[in-house]
């Protein structure tokens, strides 16, 4: 018996199984539309941006990974 789960971009029923390579979106196309919506910043995580730029300043320059 598998966990059933909605897709996040159209609610259809998907089965969260290791098998569905696309998991948890129901097919290729709706991974690559939330895809895209995160590329294009329709979708973000909240941050708080004074945070970001002071941990930001603490990264040293001349440091290369």
């Amino acid at each position: 018996m598998s966990l059933l789960v909605k897709c996040p971009k159209c609610d259809k029923d998907v089965e969260w199984k290791k098998e569905n390579e696309f998991r948890p979106f129901c097919s290729e196309r709706c991974k690559m539309i939330d895809l895209g919506a995160w590329a294009s910043e329709e979708h973000s995580i909240p941050g708080n941006p004074s945070f970001d730029d002071l941990m930001s300043a603490d990264i040293d320059p001349e440091i290369r990974h």
